[in-house]
């Protein structure tokens, strides 16, 4: 695959920028969030599965939450390898592979998709699914390289938000599917995204470009695995994407267990807070770029307690109207707060090296070499918050029939995450790195202890 090369790339360069670089930026990014959106269908595509899986299936609640657990911890470690398989094989010819390697676990299920089929047969298949959650690692990475600083927060924004909008639409499929054939015709799912699949595969090929100043790091990784910021903001982002990708896997199984609601019933409704959460991903990117990430991420994590607190009160309740008003608050909150956090990545990079006393384009590399190589560890570790919700309630549905004890620990999460914002982020800080003639017209640093 050797695919269509660009040899010289400076998204800095004004002029560069504005003579050819941001119309092939717009191009490639368009493509991504295709490509992004098919992959993140994939990877929840058991959380529609366990809608059409009825009595006959022989699944109870608690392995129907694990089946969507596999899938989530399966496309959190897979996220490692992905981020670095973009300077290793060209964004370009990487997500033409990714793309066409969805067809291995949507061709599985439709094979094993029916009463009688061992849990065990279950289980790798949602395994196999992971592979569309590593498809966010790989195009967070690539994209991030093709835009300047000022525009990152706008960009990944919206390339994540058009791959999470993968979740609603696929749930959409879903509830289409069971209104109109009914519950027993899951294969009608799959039937639709193989096409899909290889549609996503076939314009990437044709439309999307390979930068070659983009190399792999060896050196540049392990700087960042020794940052303490990459790990602090991995800690935040457990706190939004986790919190976002783990809802939208559970939300219609919690629909059906603690509300008794039919698989149309829960499908009905299960799109709706994953749809918003996905839109309102690009906004908080925008809201980061002009007021600060860790502004923004400070009082959307203290939202997140409040509607959590919401959600408690309507469990304890059983009040399914409150209950849902809270539920998609969290998802909106989450979707803004993916936004702001993933843009406070590549701003805390650059304005540690400013504080180091680098200038212009040698902090501009500095925070590109850091924030790409710290990207997929925190992607990887911030889906992992997926895997802790869905176990969360399975262990909440076994022991007391509800999910009110996971919402409580997920409450006291999220204080940790606004009191960690603020004393790492926001807090007066107790030195003031010194600001040279330079440097004074850069943005205060977004971090307070390096």
């Amino acid at each position: 695959m050797a695919g269509r090369w660009i040899e010289q790339w400076d998204p800095e360069d004004e002029t560069f920028w504005q003579t050819k670089g941001e119309r092939i930026a717009r191009r490639n990014l368009l493509f991504s969030v295709l490509s992004e959106h098919i992959g993140f269908s994939i990877w929840s595509l058991w959380s529609v599965m366990v809608l059409f899986m009825g009595p006959e299936y022989g699944v109870d609640p608690a392995g129907k939450f694990f089946l969507i657990a596999t899938a989530t911890v399966v496309g959190a470690v897979i996220r490692v390898p992905y981020t670095f398989a973009v300077a290793r094989f060209g964004g370009r010819n990487w997500t033409v592979f990714s793309a066409l390697l969805l067809l291995l676990p949507t061709g599985a299920a439709y094979a094993v998709m029916e009463p009688g089929t061992s849990y065990g047969t279950f289980i790798a298949v949602a395994a196999l699914t992971g592979v569309g959650g590593g498809n966010f690692a790989s195009s967070m990475t690539n994209i991030n390289a093709f835009f300047p600083l000022r525009k990152k927060g706008w960009a990944l924004g919206l390339n994540a938000g058009g791959g999470n909008i993968g979740v609603p639409v696929i749930q959409l499929v879903a509830l289409l599917i069971i209104g109109t054939a009914g519950a027993a015709h899951p294969r009608l799912v799959l039937g639709i995204y193989m096409p899909l699949i290889v549609v996503a595969a076939v314009c990437a090929a044709l439309w999307m470009d390979n930068l070659a100043p983009v190399k792999n790091d060896t050196g540049a990784a392990k700087d960042a695995a020794k940052e303490g910021h990459t790990w602090i903001m991995a800690f935040l982002y457990i706190g939004t994407f986790g919190s976002f990708i783990g809802y939208s896997f559970a939300f219609g199984l919690v629909l059906q267990t603690q509300f008794g609601r039919t698989p149309l019933q829960a499908a009905s409704l299960t799109f709706i807070g994953p749809l918003l959460g996905s839109l309102i991903r690009p906004l908080g990117g925008a809201l980061a770029d002009r007021f600060g990430g860790a502004r923004i991420t400070l009082w959307n994590f203290a939202g997140m307690a409040a509607a959590t607190g919401v959600v408690v009160a309507a469990s304890v309740q059983e009040s399914l109207g409150v209950f849902l008003v809270g539920f998609i608050a969290l998802f909106v909150l989450s979707g803004l707060g993916n936004g702001s956090t993933y843009k406070m990545i590549p701003g805390i990079f650059q304005n540690k090296a400013l504080a180091m006393g680098m200038t212009g384009e040698t902090a501009a590399a500095y925070g590109r070499r850091l924030s790409g190589a710290s990207m997929g560890l925190i992607g990887a570790v911030g889906a992992v918050g997926g895997l802790a919700i869905n176990l969360a309630f399975r262990q909440s549905f076994q022991t007391a029939g509800t999910g009110t004890a996971a919402f409580v620990a997920f409450l006291a999460f999220y204080a940790v995450c606004s009191a960690l914002t603020w004393a790492v982020y926001l807090r007066r800080r107790a030195v003031v790195p010194a600001r040279t003639a330079d440097t004074a017209t850069e943005p205060e640093p977004e971090y307070a202890r390096v």
